[in-house]
């Protein structure tokens, strides 16, 4: 027995000095991949990897190409003066009504041309005095207001610099529900940044927010700051200008809606052309075709829009449609609702003859409208972001 254990004894002893004169002169043979900080702690790292190989699923390479076009809008406008503050007694009793600081506004846009220019919403730069755009590379300059269009909430501004990165504009129209996206802006103030989602819904209207609606619906995070920055595809291609979200608390939850590009791509087109967009207008009041709406003026049409009202001499009444027609189509394109016949109106070339397709009572006509130009829409508050 005793042998047994002077045997162990001894094989003990031998390693623990092969041990010592190992990590005594080798250490790294030892370590195997472990790292000591400050000599505390051993740690294990695991094997670098070259820096420009993103991760399985990472959207990094769709990020670092779109971000660089994504800027960030500052504005500051005036304090509105009081109407009475230039009358003496007024003064004499509430003070100088004139010394409030400028109010100021945050938001976001993307750099669509190489030129300088540069889309964002309407809302994020109306009524500034002052516009000064802040690029991802540091650079700063001040932006000029080329044209606004209230009825999509969108806005064209331009700087003058050189060497501007530029995003590239993608296909909404082939947007599926599911696809994944990313949100690239400046929510809150706190710098550039990305989230992601999928599109959770697509064509949504009706939400009160624009004139002319036809929402990319996603579940990317957006925040106030985030308005008119972009809503871009895994391949990092525009797909929209992010401008509004659902909340009851002020931050997202979940619920966030971006201008189609297809869309902003026509806005662009007008207001660096002409200074403004034209539509086709034909001067109607158009309502939803219910039940009751159609027993009142006495129609069968099931599917469509009912007009209740023509203005007089407009294209409308010119062509001969009357008060309780349905339209049921317009070109090509079917109408199901008021926002498809104001959109397919919208897209109607003025002075161009269209043929409607209408129902009146019992009997199916078809009526050529030469649709007229769209006039400016007043600017509305707009209750999101």
């Amino acid at each position: 027995m005793k042998r047994i254990w002077l045997l162990f004894a001894q094989a003990v002893t031998v390693l623990l000095a092969g041990y010592f004169v190992v990590a005594t002169l080798k250490p790294e043979w030892v370590r195997r991949g472990s790292t000591s900080l400050g000599g505390v702690v051993s740690i294990i790292e695991a094997p670098a990897s070259a820096p420009t190989a993103p991760a399985p699923g990472s959207f990094a390479a769709a990020a670092q190409k779109a971000a660089p076009a994504v800027v960030s809008i500052n504005t500051s406008k005036a304090a509105p003066r009081h109407p009475r503050s230039n009358d003496p007694w007024f003064r004499f009793f509430f003070g100088d009504q004139d010394n409030e600081q400028p109010q100021v506004g945050l938001g976001s846009g993307v750099i669509v041309s190489a030129d300088g220019y540069i889309l964002t919403n309407n809302h994020v730069v109306e009524g500034a005095d002052e516009i000064e755009v802040t690029l991802n590379d540091g650079r700063h300059a001040s932006g000029r207001l080329i044209g606004t269009d209230p009825d999509t909430d969108l806005a064209v501004i331009r700087i003058a610099l050189d060497k501007l990165p530029v995003i590239v504009l993608g296909n909404s129209d082939a947007l599926l529900v599911g696809d994944q996206v990313l949100a690239i802006g400046n929510p809150f103030g706190v710098g550039q940044t990305v989230t992601s989602g999928i599109v959770s819904a697509l064509g949504r209207n009706q939400l009160g927010i624009n004139t002319f609606e036809n929402f990319i619906q996603t579940d990317a995070a957006i925040n106030p700051g985030n308005s008119g920055g972009a809503l871009i595809d895994t391949e990092g291609n525009l797909q929209g200008i992010n401008t509004a979200i659902y909340s009851r608390s002020g931050g997202s939850m979940g619920i966030g809606f971006a201008i189609p590009v297809s869309t902003a791509k026509q806005v662009l087109e007008g207001i660096v052309k002409d200074g403004r967009v034209t539509r086709g207008w034909i001067g109607v009041e158009p309502a939803t075709l219910t039940p009751e709406m159609a027993e009142t003026f006495g129609v069968k049409a099931t599917q469509g829009v009912i007009i209740t009202g023509v203005l007089q001499n407009a294209p409308a009444a010119q062509a001969g449609i009357r008060p309780g027609d349905v339209i049921t189509g317009v070109g090509d394109k079917a109408i199901g609702n008021v926002q498809e016949l104001l959109t397919a109106v919208a897209g109607l070339k003025p002075g161009t003859a269209s043929r409607f397709q209408v129902q009146r009572g019992n009997d199916r006509i078809e009526v050529d409208v030469t649709a007229g130009t769209r006039p400016a829409t007043p600017v509305r508050r707009r209750q999101a972001e």
